[in-house]
């Protein structure tokens, strides 16, 4: 180590690897050489996985590496499912360390089972000395939001809770809670109470854009979906736009063509969600309105739309790289309007309006051959449609068919390449927003046939069934939504957490809408 720690000093460079990192990060620390500190830690961090995040955490607290210790740990809560699965390092944490990630607002967990069953897990490694633990432990699960049912015969029942009385308390509070909460539904009070507490979104669903009130909006709006609540995130300095697209890459959102009830544009914009600033990216090659977007492979790919004069069968895609957009092989058919996704490598395109019908026709792109190709069309014609890929198949949702607005759904299999009927929604909409986060297919805003709507539901395809979600704060349509993953500053754009019981006082009640979420 000392060889390497003075070849450094001449060289500037030094070969880190597997079997030196560690000798070399305690040489580097006790000399205090922050320039291979810096090199480790960096070959560490792309080192980190599932099998030794918890290694490379506890290695941090020997050495002042924060930003490391910062990533590793980051990865630890938002691959927590997984993690404990696969981790024979999970199995020898301290009841302390256990504690510490389970009780974080920001441990990513769909639902509460998971940390419970993690929990037993971690106990019956070494059952004689770890059950003591059992209440300390429970009493930072959030109880609360568990299906009673399964609180009941899972948690309730299980041995190593009926067995120890400092559970019972825990118990107790946990079934006041859920009956207050299925009683009065959701209220801001249950932001303080650590057992009703939602955790922190791993993912933010964004909502930019449309048209509202009889004129495009610069509104934004970012859902919580563990908490069921929107906020508005609305920079003021940002100019309204309607019909356009969005797409999140590389920790960018991206927001692209569209129409502002003057121009159509072939402006592209680009959102950074943790500097929350914008800067114009290189513009498209046409000027797209009602234009379709999706991301394939580290590409932006934008396709069809209206320039003003005419109906497009053009498309083209932007890397981020070069901040260039290429054109790519048309369409064969005029679409604007239509639907976009991304399935197992290739882009879907649905529906639309060619400036004389609505289209029920579908194509598939293969960017290995640049070559599009005719599916099996949709049962109905829709424009103004929603198309996202969930699960293995791509959902074609609500739109126009040039008589009424929808509320039929139907899904594409590329594999039988036949579509299948889905249930329908509870409202008609088209040219609303649509993504899915949790994985829950979610419906936002639109156009029902009458006016614009704030409405929000989620379809959830292992339960076959329609859900109310919360309501947006603004009616609109000619939306665009987008997912943002994995967030350092999440808790900017979620449903605040750090009430306190004093400014309850002053705070107004939360009223819930017919919410059945099942999150």
């Amino acid at each position: 180590m000392m060889k390497l720690v003075i070849e450094y000093a001449y060289t500037r460079t030094v070969p880190v690897t597997a079997e030196n990192v560690e000798s070399l990060l305690s040489a580097a620390d006790q000399f205090n050489i922050m320039g291979i500190v810096r090199l480790c830690c960096e070959f560490l961090k792309s080192q980190l996985c599932l099998e030794n995040c918890i290694g490379i955490c506890r290695l941090t607290n020997c050495y002042h590496c924060p930003n490391l210790q910062q990533t590793a740990y980051t990865f630890i809560l938002h691959n927590f499912e997984e993690l404990i699965k696969v981790s024979t390092e999970f199995l020898d944490l301290s009841v302390d360390e256990l504690k510490g990630i389970i009780e974080k607002d920001e441990l990513n967990v769909k639902q509460e089972d998971v940390v419970f069953e993690a929990i037993l897990k971690w106990i019956a490694h070494d059952p004689e000395n770890r059950k003591q633990y059992i209440s300390v432990l429970l009493s930072k699960v959030r109880l609360a939001l568990m299906q009673a049912d399964h609180f009941m015969k899972k948690v309730k029942m299980h041995d190593y809770v009926k067995d120890n009385e400092d559970c019972k308390p825990i118990i107790i509070n946990a079934l006041t809670a859920m009956y207050d909460l299925s009683a009065n539904g959701p209220s801001v009070s249950d932001f303080v109470n650590p057992l009703t507490r939602p955790r922190l979104p791993y993912a933010i669903l964004f909502a930019i854009g449309g048209w509202s009130g009889g004129s495009p909006t610069n509104a934004i709006e970012t859902y919580d979906a563990r908490a069921d609540k929107w906020v508005n995130v609305t920079c003021q300095e940002e100019s309204p736009r309607a019909y356009h697209g969005t797409a999140f890459l590389k920790g960018f959102v991206y927001v692209i063509g569209g129409f502002d009830s003057v121009d159509y544009f072939n402006s592209v914009k680009r959102f950074d969600p943790l500097k929350k600033t914008w800067h114009q990216v290189a513009p498209m090659h046409s000027r797209r309105c009602y234009v379709s977007v999706t991301v394939l492979n580290n590409y932006i790919y934008a396709m069809g739309g209206f320039d003003g004069y005419t109906r497009l069968s053009t498309a083209e895609r932007y890397e981020p790289e070069t901040n260039q957009w290429t054109l790519i092989a048309p369409m064969h058919e005029q679409r604007s309007d239509a639907g976009a996704t991304t399935l197992y490598d290739k882009v879907y395109i649905c529906g639309g309006f060619n400036g004389n019908e609505c289209l029920s026709t579908a194509e598939v792109y293969d960017a290995t051959t640049d070559q599009w190709t005719f599916i099996s069309p949709m049962r109905s014609r829709r424009s103004g449609v929603g198309v996202i890929a969930y699960g293995k198949q791509v959902y074609a949702v609500g739109g126009f068919d040039g008589v009424n607005r929808l509320r039929t759904v139907e899904a594409y299999s590329p594999i039988a390449n036949t579509w299948r009927t889905v249930p329908t929604m509870f409202n008609p909409r088209s040219n609303f927003g649509i993504e899915v986060v949790d994985d829950l297919l979610f419906v936002v805003g639109g156009f029902n046939g009458f006016t614009t709507t704030f409405n929000v539901e989620c379809y959830d395809e292992k339960a076959d069934d329609w859900y109310d979600a919360h309501d947006m704060g603004i009616y609109r349509s000619a939306l665009s939504c987008c997912v943002v993953p994995g967030l350092s500053n999440v808790g900017e754009y979620a449903a605040r957490r750090d009430y306190s019981l004093e400014s309850l006082q002053t705070e107004v009640k939360y009223t819930s809408s017919t919410s059945t979420l099942p999150v």
